[in-house]
């Protein structure tokens, strides 16, 4: 029972935190609380990252990294940093789409609580995001070199050439196992023991 209340506890600060009350109306600044409200493609628009050009990320990275020398940064964390940048510019169509009253003042008091308090976790949700799509290429990776080892092989196997070396080889593999086969039961057959056991049966 406790274990229930801390739990609905964590869950409501957790809530919490992802609201911003403007004129006593309550804002979502987390884009995934409105995804009862969202159309296939809205929801494919948001969590396919890359639907927004460098033209539209790059003039916002100050906005929402005032803190950040970009020069600095690698080339990797400059593709989170850009995702994450992408991310707050979709979270703001969003709120701007489903809440059409607020005047641009509001939308920036939005806009910097969001930047606080959305940061850290667009970031992590950006990993996430590109290290499951990792996953899947490299996953699609092995399966086409899978399937071009088999073709290859298959491709190979049907040659006329092949069929004409491999067809002698099948045939003396099969004449040596029935060979060997045949010797085993005459040396069987010629065993003493194996004579002797009989003789004992009868």
């Amino acid at each position: 029972m406790v274990n229930l209340k801390n739990s609905d506890k964590k869950i409501t600060n957790h809530l919490q935190q992802d609201v911003v009350k403007i004129s006593g109306k309550k804002i979502f600044i987390n884009p995934f609380l409105y995804w009862r409200r969202f159309d296939e493609n809205t929801n494919r628009w948001l969590r396919e990252l890359g639907q927004m050009s460098e033209d539209q990320i790059h003039p916002n990275r100050n906005r929402f990294y005032p803190e950040i020398e970009w020069t600095d940064l690698s080339h990797e964390q400059k593709l989170i940093k850009d995702a994450t940048v992408e991310m707050f510019l979709k979270t703001l169509e969003l709120i701007s789409t489903f809440h059409p009253y607020l005047n641009s003042g509001q939308l920036l008091e939005v806009e910097r609580k969001m930047a606080i308090i959305k940061k850290i976790p667009f970031e992590k949700w950006v990993k996430k995001s590109f290290a499951k799509k990792a996953k899947l290429l490299e996953n699609e990776k092995r399966k086409f070199q899978r399937e071009r080892f088999f073709s290859n092989w298959k491709e190979w196997f049907l040659l006329e050439n092949t069929q004409q070396a491999f067809l002698p080889l099948i045939v003396t593999i099969f004449l040596s196992l029935f060979i060997g086969w045949s010797l085993g039961i005459s040396k069987n057959s010629c065993n003493p023991y194996f004579e002797q056991n009989l003789e004992q049966l009868n």
